[in-house]
C-alpha cells in the first residue's frame, strides 16, 4: 500500500513504465527529488505543478492524501460551489491584503468558491499577476494560500509565500536577510533581482500551499 508520498510517487513512476530516475527526468525534476525524498517528506507545489503538466491525468486527491475520491469526482482538481459556507473563496488581486489580514472588506466581493480536496487548509485563493515567478508560477495561475500569525512570525526558508508591503502585495520566495531585521525577497524569474524587506515593513503573510494551473 502506498503511504506516504514518496511511496505514491513510486508508484505513478512505475505505473507510467518509468524508472525513478526516468520518472524525475521526464517531469523535469531535479535528480534525486524522488529518490533521496525522506520516507515521511512532502513535495513542494512547484514540482507538484511540473508533475501534473507532464502526467495531467494524474489522481491529485490521490497523490496528496493516499484517498480516493468517487468515481464521479474521480480526476477532478477542483470544482466551483454556490455554498457560502463551502469551499474556499478566490479573492480577486486588488482584494488581496484585505484576505491576508481577514478584514472584512474582502467580504463586499462577491468572491467565486471552490471546493479543492487537496487544499483544506487554506483561507484563500488568489490569481497570480505578472511574470516574476516564472517558470513555477505563471500568469493566470491560482495559488492556494494558508495566512500566516503575525505575532512571533516564523518563515520557512525559500518557500513561497504571499507579503502585504509596504511596496504591496507580492508573491515572493524568502529567504534570509543580511540581518535579524530584513528578509531576502527572492523571485523565481532570474531576470527579477533579490531585494532586502524590513521585517517592519511586512504587515501580513501567507504561506502558498499549493497551485491550480487552468489551461
Amino acid at each position: 500500500m502506498a503511504e506516504t508520498i514518496k511511496d505514491r510517487l513510486k508508484q505513478l513512476a512505475q505505473d507510467k513504465g518509468l524508472s525513478i530516475r526516468s520518472f524525475e527526468e521526464t517531469c523535469g525534476l531535479g535528480r534525486g527529488n524522488v529518490s533521496n525524498m525522506s520516507q515521511d517528506g512532502s513535495i513542494g507545489s512547484d514540482k507538484l505543478s511540473k508533475i501534473f503538466d507532464t502526467f495531467p491525468d494524474t489522481d491529485l486527491y490521490w497523490l496528496l492524501t493516499g484517498g480516493k475520491k468517487s468515481s464521479d469526482n474521480r480526476g477532478e482538481v477542483a470544482h466551483q460551489t454556490e455554498n457560502p459556507k463551502e469551499g474556499i473563496p478566490l479573492i480577486p488581486f486588488s482584494a488581496m491584503a484585505g484576505a491576508l489580514t481577514g478584514e472584512q472588506t474582502v467580504l463586499e466581493y462577491e468572491c467565486e468558491r471552490y471546493v479543492v480536496p487537496a487544499f483544506n487548509g487554506a483561507d484563500f485563493l488568489i490569481p497570480v499577476k505578472g511574470n516574476s515567478m516564472m517558470p513555477t508560477y505563471i500568469s493566470g495561475d491560482i495559488v492556494a494560500c494558508q495566512r500566516v500569525p503575525m505575532s512571533g512570525l516564523f518563515f520557512q526558508w525559500n518557500k513561497p509565500y504571499v507579503l502585504d508591503t509596504a511596496q504591496g502585495a507580492i508573491i515572493k520566495r524568502i529567504k534570509p536577510g543580511s540581518d535579524k531585521q530584513h528578509v531576502l525577497i527572492v523571485s523565481d524569474n532570474k531576470d527579477y533581482d533579490p531585494f532586502e524587506l524590513p521585517y517592519e515593513d511586512i504587515y501580513a503573510v501567507a504561506l502558498v500551499i499549493g497551485i491550480i494551473r487552468l489551461e
